[in-house]
Order: structure tokens, then C-alpha cells, then sequence
């Protein structure tokens, strides 16, 4: 359903999006994982027919994005960080200023709009102005505006960036069930603990893709193992490790650190044990690999 081959995007000397190439199935969720700056938004922005490559090609839902936007736009559904809700118009009326945008019909107004209050769980909240819902609510609702017109692909940047735990967890509740009905999700967070929830993850940097894969294939993927190093001076370990060939990275964890290393590192006084990195382990010593590389 998402297909790109080298698909670039520049601003004048910054390279937004280096040759990115990836393939996405239909009924899959796809995450791109990166901080601030990756080119995650660019990427979105591309694949949605709102920016122009500047190289490289790129098809969603069958359609060439820069030949035939309006094509791509008719098929896909895009939640930006900042979804364009009105605080003054309640629930009900915000659906349906957006299905008027989209030119859903009064029948598919009549099917569509209690399924999606059900899906939500927003019914109670119909009469509530946006303005007044949580933030949670608040991105329930961007979705299912989103959702109005019925889209094969749905993008979302950053759905969940400040909400709640609760409402984080009701939110891919419902990604799972549009997922289980045949639509394909891409989605990109800079929440580690939320990207295990994808089916395959693209780690981004500096707009490269520094690795693709499952969570589980990410976490076993390194040929460098992850150590713990627990002791009474990390300052000073930290700084010996760090001048050592073989160690790929060293991170404070709590009051650890997280090593990884070809080899188990010996370092006095202190405690070393070998663990299962986590994602955030996995992606730091992999952008650590990329920027020596």
C-alpha cells in the first residue's frame, strides 16, 4: 500500500529526507521512529501528496504521489500534530463540518458516525464543545474526523504525544481494530515504549533510515551485546569505557549504564551483567553506529 524508492526531500542546503526506501503491507502498522529533526513530519508530508520530492519516487494506495495527488488524497486519511479542530463547535459539530468537507453523504453519514462514536467510546460527549474535551478526547476526535471519508491508509505524526497513558492505550485499542478491518497505518512517534506496538519499525536519523524490522528482530539484531554496569563511581567508568575500540556505546539507564560492546567489558568495582536491550537501547547504539560510519 506504501512503496518509495530513494525518496528525497531537500530545503535548500538540509537534506529533510535521504533516499528513503521502504515498502508497507496492506493491514500493517508501519511506525517511523525518530527524535525531533529525523524527517519524520517530511516523510508524512511526502507520502501525502503536501510536499514535492525533490528525487526519488513514491506510490501510496497504488497512486503516484506526484503525479496524481489528488488520487493519493481521495485514498488516505492525515492526522497532522495539530489537527484543525474547532474549540467552539461541539463533537457533533465537528464531524460533520469535516464530512461536509469531504462530501460524505447523509446515508453514509447515518452508517458511518455512530460506528465511529461507538469505536471511540465518545458518544456521552456528542453535545461537548472540542474546546472542553481532555487531550485524549481531543485526538479521538481528530480521528474519527479523519476517518469520515473512509480511508485506505491512514497517517498519523505523533498521534499521542502528551496524552495520557489511559487515553494513549484506548487510542492503539482502536488503531488495532481499523487494522484488523483491512487498513494500513503509519504512524510515527518518538515514544520507544509505543513503537513495540507496530508490526515493523524504520528508524530514522539525520533523514536516513538507519534500520527496518520488527521490534523483535531489532532487539537481537545488533552483532554487539548489551551490558549493565552498576558500581559506585559510572562517571568514571562511563569515560574509560568510552575510549575503548570494542564499546559501541555507553548510556546512563537509571543508575546504570548501558553498554554495547563486542565483548564483556571488565570495569573495576563494578557489577556487569549482560541483559536484553530495549528499543531506546537498540536505536541509540545504532545511530552511534551510523554517525561513525
Amino acid at each position: 500500500m506504501i512503496r518509495t524508492t530513494a525518496l528525497t526531500r531537500r530545503f535548500g542546503e538540509l537534506t529533510a529526507v535521504d533516499r528513503l526506501t521502504l515498502e508497507v503491507a496492506r493491514g500493517e502498522i508501519f511506525g517511523l521512529v525518530g527524535p525531533d529533526g529525523a524527517g519524520k513530519t517530511t516523510t508524512l508530508r511526502l507520502l501525502c501528496s503536501l510536499l514535492d520530492p525533490s528525487s526519488g519516487e513514491a506510490w501510496v494506495a497504488g497512486h503516484d504521489v506526484a503525479r496524481e495527488p489528488e488520487a493519493v488524497k481521495d485514498r488516505i486519511g492525515y492526522m497532522a500534530q495539530r489537527f484543525g479542530l474547532y474549540g467552539d463547535l461541539t463533537v457533533d459539530e465537528n464531524m460533520e463540518f469535516y464530512a461536509d468537507l469531504f462530501g460524505v453523504s447523509a446515508a453514509a453519514r447515518a452508517e458511518l458516525l455512530p460506528g465511529l462514536l461507538r469505536m471511540t467510546r465518545m458518544e456521552p460527549f456528542r453535545a461537548r464543545q472540542a474546546g472542553r474535551l481532555s487531550g485524549g478526547m481531543k485526538q479521538k476526535l481528530a480521528l474519527m474526523c479523519t476517518l469520515l471519508h473512509r480511508p485506505q491508509v491512514l497517517f498519523l505524526d505523533e498521534p499521542t504525544n502528551g496524552v495520557d497513558p489511559v487515553s494513549r492505550r484506548d487510542f492503539w485499542a482502536i488503531l488495532y481494530g481499523l487494522v484488523r478491518d483491512g487498513m494500513t497505518v503509519l504512524i510515527t512517534t518518538a515514544y520507544l515504549d509505543e513503537a513495540e506496538r507496530c508490526n515493523r519499525l524504520g528508524f530514522l536519523h539525520r533523514g536516513r533510515m538507519i534500520r527496518c524490522d520488527t521490534p523483535r528482530a531489532l532487539k537481537s539484531g545488533l552483532e554487539e551485546r548489551c551490558y549493565q554496569v552498576e558500581g559506585p563511581n559510572l562517571r568514571a567508568a562511563r569515560e574509560t569505557l568510552r575510549q575503548r575500540p570494542e564499546i559501541l556505546s555507553v548510556e546512563p539507564s537509571g543508575s546504570t549504564l548501558h553498554v554495547f560492546s563486542r565483548t564483556e567489558p571488565r570495569v573495576e568495582q563494578a557489577t556487569v551483567r549482560e541483559i536484553q536491550p530495549s528499543l531506546e537501547d537498540i536505536f541509540i547504539a545504532l545511530v552511534r553506529k551510523a554517525d561513525v560510519q
